[in-house]
């Protein structure tokens, strides 16, 4: 499970999908038409709860949660003229370092534009997956998913703690899907 990009719904305490983005919504999309009891949706990223406007069609809601993808996809569309690349989103913004730091840049195979988006890109990775990240997010996705549930506290001290037989105790009395989606969350670090 790659949580850079992934996503996980739940309808109650039932997973009903977890996957990339589109997966995840294509398998959202009939529970919200049928009026599902509570619906939850979460970035694994981050661990917090996201929000979609599922009105329309399943193509209405991916070409709004998913606009790059829509534009990309469309059929002979035109590609726009003018500077940079606005099909990716690239904005320009001003970026001040000192000498040193241009000389560096300059050296570098790719442009510092290109260097720079790289430098980020690795960045935010490492930080997505270091291990405190990755509990930081699971306990965002639990306070919102199970804080009702019977030993919620002491299992966050155990999940912080590092106590995975003392977590594992703490859950036992979750429901089925809860604890399967935390079983394979933990495999993953």
């Amino acid at each position: 499970m790659n949580n850079n990009n992934t996503y996980s719904a739940f309808s109650g305490y039932r997973r009903i999908s977890t996957g990339d983005l589109g997966t995840v919504l294509t398998a959202v999309k009939p529970f919200v038409d049928g009026e599902a009891e509570r619906l939850l949706i979460f970035d694994h990223s981050s661990g917090r709860q996201v929000d979609f406007d599922f009105r329309g069609t399943l193509d209405d809601v991916l070409s709004r949660a998913m606009p790059d993808k829509a534009a990309a996809d469309a059929p002979g569309e035109a590609q726009k003229s003018g500077k940079g690349r606005p099909k990716l989103g690239v904005v320009a913004g001003e970026v001040t370092l000192l000498p040193r730091h241009w000389e560096w840049l300059a050296a570098q195979p790719l442009k510092a534009s290109g260097t720079l988006r790289r430098l980020v890109d690795e960045a935010r990775a490492k930080d997505a997956a270091s291990p405190k990240k990755r509990i930081e997010a699971l306990e965002t996705i639990l306070r919102s998913l199970a804080g009702n549930l019977p030993n919620f506290e002491d299992a966050v001290r155990a999940l912080y703690a590092s106590d995975n037989g003392r977590f594992f105790l703490c859950i036992t009395e979750w429901p089925q899907d809860v604890r399967k989606f935390i079983g394979e969350w933990l495999a993953d670090m």
